[in-house]
């Protein structure tokens, strides 16, 4: 197993460099980037102020002032018309533009290789502090809901299985069909409208991940803020999470139950409760380990998104979105880079727990 952990954590630096490598060359064909989008800018702010200039003159002049502002062409940017060549090439420079694209690929890979992750565009900070500073926001969301995603997910699923067309497997039904249907955003205003002073109840705050005299405060009472302000975003998110893995577990309960190994063992007298738990569990919780790197990775990167938006959580997920808005091109390949190393590693730690959970499951042996 050791020599199948060592193979795999070699094998990431080159899964990295090709979602890098295609991402970077999908980005360069994009229209609308960095430099073109700053220009654009400029010329707007250029156009505003003759028309107000022009105001005095009337409607007329000021048109035919902005169509003058307007004039001229640059080949490469649509929004550099009328302005000094020498002015672009500057701006280009500051972006690191003035460079072929291969040359710009090879820095930002060695950068990376010593977790140099450059400057953002338009921030005035290093991307790595940008990350570090809005990680604990994502990290708390995807830990804590796919925590309790999988301590509600799992017993309930085994449950059902277990009480396969009973009543409560009917009732708990409803309230998976719920969790399907409505998404997380949804739940979310929800809650806000209930609990966090919209309509009717002000139990919870609105925004924030602490309150603002979170380091005023003592030990408890900051561990008991931080529970409360993230007691509602959670909650939205395991609502809406739930269900996928809730199903997930009871198909693969009922398909291990009704194998013939385990009539076998009943047949042998062995108790119900060893026969679930020293035998289908462990088969049947191999899928649903499986699933725990996807549900984190979403739960960090992508499910809590629009919840750091309800909520006014400043995490990886809105400043990676924000970054391909923007075209802020450290921050979008700083994200990609840490989200593409979490991912990989958390796929490793999946087929470690694999194999802890069924030992019979050796990668470094396995036949290919």
């Amino acid at each position: 197993m050791f020599a199948y952990i060592a193979r795999r954590l070699a094998l990431i630096p080159l899964t990295l460099l090709g979602i890098i490598a295609i991402n970077f060359a999908i980005v360069q064909i994009a229209p609308g980037g960095p430099v073109e989008q700053v220009l654009a800018q400029l010329k707007e702010t250029a156009v505003e102020a003759t028309a107000r200039i022009s105001g005095a003159a009337g409607a007329e002049t000021a048109g035919a002032a902005s169509r003058r502002a307007g004039s001229g062409n640059d080949g490469a940017y649509r929004g550099a018309q009328g302005l000094d060549p020498e002015f672009i090439a500057d701006i280009k420079r500051q972006f690191g533009f003035d460079k072929p694209p291969l040359e710009r690929f090879l820095t930002m890979v060695a950068n990376y290789l010593t977790f140099d992750l450059g400057e953002s565009y338009f921030r005035n900070r290093g991307v790595l502090e940008l990350v570090i500073d809005k990680l604990p926001v994502s990290i708390s969301l995807g830990v804590w809901s796919t925590l309790i995603i999988y301590l509600i997910s799992v017993p309930l699923g085994i449950a059902k299985a277990v009480r396969d067309g009973s009543r409560f497997d009917i009732v708990t039904s409803a309230a998976v069909i719920v969790g399907y249907a409505i998404p997380a955003f949804l739940f979310a205003i929800l809650l806000i409208v209930v609990f966090a002073g919209g309509r009717y109840l002000d139990w919870f705050p609105l925004r924030g991940l602490v309150a603002d005299n979170w380091s005023d405060l003592g030990w408890p009472a900051r561990i008991l803020d931080y529970f409360w302000h993230l007691t509602l975003p959670v909650t939205a998110m395991v609502i809406g999470g739930f269900a996928s893995l809730t199903m997930l577990t009871k198909n693969s309960f009922l398909e291990e139950i009704n194998k013939q190994y385990v009539i076998t063992a009943r047949a042998k007298g062995i108790s119900e409760h060893r026969v679930l738990y020293g035998h289908v569990f462990r088969n049947a919780m191999l899928i649903v380990i499986a699933g725990f790197p996807a549900t984190l990775v979403s739960m960090l990167f992508t499910g809590s998104l629009l919840i750091e938006v309800i909520f006014s959580l400043d995490g990886l997920g809105l400043l990676g979105f924000e970054a391909v808005i923007n075209r802020d091109y450290p921050v979008m390949f700083g994200t990609l880079y840490i989200f593409g190393l979490i991912g990989l590693l958390l796929n490793l730690l999946s087929d470690i727990t694999y194999h802890l959970v069924d030992p019979r499951i050796d990668f470094e042996t396995r036949e290919t």
